[in-house]
């Protein structure tokens, strides 16, 4: 279990005020300039040296992908830096805990990570449903800028940098990086294709880099303490601590910053109190927010919580999201719910997901009432692999990937729906 001196987030229930000085009080903005002193490459080589791989639901190691920046960026091609907080995952809500009670330790992230990557700018890209969230954060920017923490020479490093933050409007779709730099050009949130990655041509046709407000927060504290420090903590490419979002059947739903790698079992126990109506009464769980497929009770028991070991259980850690279904909950129903979501949320710009979603939805309505054939469920887990790894972002494979969940472990499950429904209506034949 991790120890209160190894927490990153000490203020991730909002017990202390948000504002600079009770942030500076908890270690934040402490020689900040010293960090920078180290040199631009020595903070990237720093943050690989920690493993820290991004928070947002890839894992993609975040200092090999800072390390993809132009090292000497064009004057009229400034690199930008992007900071996605629109956590539209069902289910997740660690970010709007660091930017409610813990914003300066993101601003002062953007700061760092934006200089180890020579950009001019970062710009904060928060869902637009966090009105309260965006209030805090445009209050705490305004802070580090009266304060000389940020605009010309930045904590008096003699770097030049600013933040903004810009509000979305609601759309799930711009979470995804390419569809969250058309936002914020204006434009129509709707994926782009790759090649050119954000790297070479992103925000406003310049070098970009995209990161999840986790990933970026936890990065000072990483240079303070050391990446030694961090690295310690989970198993080997899986370091660090991590926020954890349980919700669900349990008996106390949270957020809580536990090391990376802990046991499932010891998570649940520890920091929520068990199973609602015990162990025995645990179903399924979905790991990683709603577009990870769920992993049955007997797998995920004393599964490591992390990316290889979700991985291996044929899911994913995603963003943590970790959401309990107990023996009370109707599987399919939940599932059913994921897929309207996801046929609602779609950008309708591919063929396959604008298509492929509703139809996957209405074939889980029908198999949710039991009326259907049974081998509509093999026809449906065809159309999921014709929908994923087909589509320009994987919005597709987020649609596809809870469906397919389903039918690997629950397909008894549905079978028994068809054959009652069926049998129902033979008896009510017979009858008349």
């Amino acid at each position: 279990m991790l120890a209160d001196k190894d927490r990153i987030f000490t203020n991730v229930y909002g017990f202390q005020p948000w504002n600079l000085p009770a942030a500076q009080k908890r270690g934040d903005w402490d020689k900040t300039k010293d960090l920078m002193s180290i040199g631009q490459d020595a903070i990237i080589d720093k943050i690989k040296a920690s493993g820290l791989r991004g928070r947002g639901g890839a894992g993609f190691p975040t200092g090999m992908k800072w390390s993809f920046m132009p090292k000497e960026p064009r004057p009229d091609r400034p690199n930008f830096l992007v900071i996605n907080a629109d956590e539209s995952e069902p289910g997740s809500c660690k970010d709007r805990e660091i930017i409610r009670h813990d914003p300066h330790k993101l601003i002062e992230g953007a700061l760092i990570a934006g200089f180890a990557m020579r950009a001019r700018a970062a710009y904060i890209y928060i869902r637009g449903e966090y009105i309260r969230e965006a209030e805090t954060l445009f209050a705490a920017v305004k802070e580090a800028y009266d304060a000389g923490l940020l605009g010309k020479n930045a904590c008096k490093s003699g770097y030049d940098f600013d933040v903004f933050v810009h509000r979305g409007a609601g759309a799930y779709i711009c979470g995804e990086e390419t569809a969250m730099l058309e936002s914020l050009e204006g434009k129509k949130g709707q994926p782009r294709l790759k090649p050119p990655f954000p790297a070479g041509a992103g925000l406003y046709g310049c070098p970009t880099t995209v990161n999840n407000v986790e990933s970026i927060a936890v990065v000072p504290t990483i240079l303070r303490r050391g990446p030694e420090w961090f690295s310690s903590f989970g198993n080997e490419n899986n370091k660090g601590t991590k926020l954890f979002q349980i919700s669900g059947h349990v008996n106390k739903p949270c957020v809580v910053e536990e090391a990376m790698s802990i046991p499932f079992r010891e998570l649940i126990e520890k920091h929520c109190g068990g199973i609602r109506g015990g162990w025995d009464n645990l179903l399924a769980v979905i790991p990683g927010g709603s577009s990870v497929p769920l992993v049955p009770a007997a797998q995920i028991m004393d599964c490591p919580m992390d990316f290889d070991g979700l991985r291996a259980l044929g899911s994913g850690l995603g963003t943590a999201a970790v959401i309990v279904m107990d023996k009370s909950t109707d599987v399919v129903r939940a599932i059913s719910r994921l897929s309207y979501f996801y046929k609602h949320e779609s950008c309708g710009q591919c063929t396959p997901c604008r298509e492929g979603t509703g139809w996957m939805w209405r074939v889980m309505e029908r198999l949710r009432t039991g009326d259907a054939d049974i081998s509509e469920i093999d026809t449906l887990q065809q159309v999921t692999k014709q929908v994923e790894g087909h589509t320009i972002c994987a919005l597709g494979d987020a649609a596809a990937w809870p469906i397919q969940g389903l039918i690997r472990h629950f397909r008894p499950e549905l079978e028994r729906r068809i054959n009652e429904r069926q049998a129902g209506a033979g008896m009510q034949e017979a009858a008349e």
